[in-house]
């Protein structure tokens, strides 16, 4: 038996540099002197710096074909999970990206409609209810529905890394949740409604809402609540990157497959001066490292 288990392959993670004209190949190449326990490394795509701080088409095909390969060889089975590193979303539209962003990226190939994109850093966790889209479609977007489905993805992921029965916080839209109607009525039609509706699908989960945006990541970052449930990308990234900018991760939820990134862009303007830290690549490997099971599962995101 002890032979057996001795034979048994670690789980690979597979590490993405993302644009080759960005910081991404400091960072992934640091990532390789730091690796975690219990997992294998497996460099997607050509790891090389191009052209550091000036990107173009070239560099971009190369960040969308080591995507494409991490896709494949993750739903084969090959990766647990994929690390990405940054890239730039006008530049990868230039050539030929279809996609708002790599979450809807990995959604899309995996055949997954049921995502969202989290993240978590310092004493943070939000997840997105919209995430990228304009400002001005965010209300016409929200409905009950998606507030449960993204609400059961967020406590799903909380229960994975070991909270039994989460304390979700579910934010309101408008300037002090809409004060009963006054500041806006998308609380009392939408937001409202889908409490009891996620109480009954995630009965682990306790939920809490509508609450005021302004207070509620206050509440959170002094332990009242493991999560934040967000209507919108800036709702919950503003205060993730304030309190955990150097090691935030962001996490796609849904997938068939553990999808992790640093979060923060490609910074052309430092890119080959090694003046970039690694510190959020790190924390979206460790996180990956802990999500499939590796010797860092108290480390955190």
């Amino acid at each position: 038996m002890s032979a057996m288990m001795a034979s048994t392959p670690l789980p690979v993670i597979g590490l993405v540099a993302g644009d080759p004209a960005g910081v991404g190949p400091e960072l992934l190449a640091e990532a390789l002197r730091h690796p975690p326990e219990g997992v294998t490394l497996s460099v997607i795509g050509d790891p090389t710096p191009r052209n550091p701080g000036r990107p173009d088409e070239e560099g971009s095909r190369r960040a969308i074909a080591a995507l494409e390969e991490a896709a494949r060889r993750a739903l084969a089975g090959e990766l647990a999970a994929v690390v990405t590193g940054p890239v730039s979303k006008k530049h990868l539209h230039g050539a030929g990206f279809t996609f708002p962003g790599q979450t809807e990226f990995f959604a899309a190939r995996a055949g997954v409609e049921n995502f969202a994109m989290l993240l978590t850093g310092g004493p943070l966790t939000v997840a997105l209810v919209t995430a990228h889209v304009p400002l001005r479609e965010v209300a016409a977007m929200l409905s009950s529905d998606e507030i449960v489905r993204v609400g059961g993805l967020l406590a799903a992921f909380l229960r994975r890394r070991g909270i039994a029965s989460p304390r979700i916080a579910v934010a309101g839209l408008n300037p002090h949740a809409g004060e009963q109607g006054d500041l806006g009525d998308e609380e009392e039609r939408i937001i409202s409604p889908a409490i009891p509706l996620l109480e009954a699908a995630v009965p682990e989960a306790r939920f809490t809402g509508p609450l005021s945006p302004d207070t509620v990541f206050w509440r959170a970052t002094n332990g009242e609540f493991d999560g934040v449930l967000c209507m919108y990308h800036d709702q919950g990234l503003i205060p993730l990157k304030l309190l955990g900018f150097h090691d935030g991760v962001n996490v796609t939820l849904g997938l068939p497959f553990i999808r992790t990134s640093p979060d923060h862009g490609t910074a052309y303007e430092i890119a080959g001066t090694g003046k970039a830290r690694p510190d959020s690549f790190l924390a979206a490997l460790r996180l990956a490292a802990e999500l499939v099971g590796g010797k860092e599962g108290n480390s955190q995101g």
